[in-house]
């Protein structure tokens, strides 16, 4: 009797656990928005920053994203009970984030900012972000996003300029804006469905 009650609430506990990992998914589905935001954000940055030769494109556009997604998260945020989770996939980002701009207003300061040393460490930092998400949420599709990251954090140790530009602005439309729209088309998906059942 104990070796099948063991066995149903092991069962029971796997269930539980398999309806985390989905809800993790789902609710990241739900910042999609997010991704995309940033991934425009890098663009619109490095487009200023290349064109405008300013120095003020970076540190302007990153803290206006900031402040958009901030303002935008608590707005989603509000009256919606939060899971452990979806905390800890929250503290990812956010810590991943704040050391960014951290390292990067500092090296910009220091005067040891470079353009191969920007891609490495956003890209490594990304990379970062994206697997560990794409771990605890057994999520294939963000895992793609962390590789694509890393290669391009690869590429700036070793490539030219030019590799080092496409690398940067390939792994920004590929691991942010496309895996964007693809969470948000998910994210459509599941409410159209949920209407339908409700």
């Amino acid at each position: 009797m104990s070796g099948e009650t063991n066995s149903l609430e092991l069962t029971e506990r796997l269930k539980l656990i398999e309806s985390m990992i989905s809800e993790g998914r789902r609710s990241t589905t739900k910042w999609g928005w997010t991704f995309v935001l940033w991934g425009v954000a890098y663009c619109m940055a490095t487009a200023w920053a290349t064109w405008g030769k300013s120095w003020l494109a970076w540190p302007v556009t990153m803290t206006a994203a900031a402040v958009l997604s901030s303002v935008v998260a608590s707005r989603m945020s509000r009256g919606q009970a939060e899971t452990t989770l979806g905390r800890a996939i929250g503290a990812v980002w956010i810590a991943m984030g704040s050391s960014l701009m951290v390292v990067l207003i500092c090296l910009a300061v220091s005067g040891r900012f470079d353009g191969r040393v920007f891609v490495a460490i956003v890209g490594a930092m990304l990379a970062t972000a994206h697997a560990t998400s794409a771990m605890i949420l057994k999520w294939k599709a963000q895992f793609w996003c962390a590789v694509v990251w890393l290669a391009a954090a690869v590429a700036a140790c070793f490539g030219s300029d030019t590799v080092v530009a496409v690398a940067f602005l390939g792994a920004t439309f590929l691991g942010q804006i496309v895996f964007g729209i693809y969470a948000m088309v998910l994210e459509s998906r599941r409410r159209r469905q949920g209407a339908v059942h409700a």
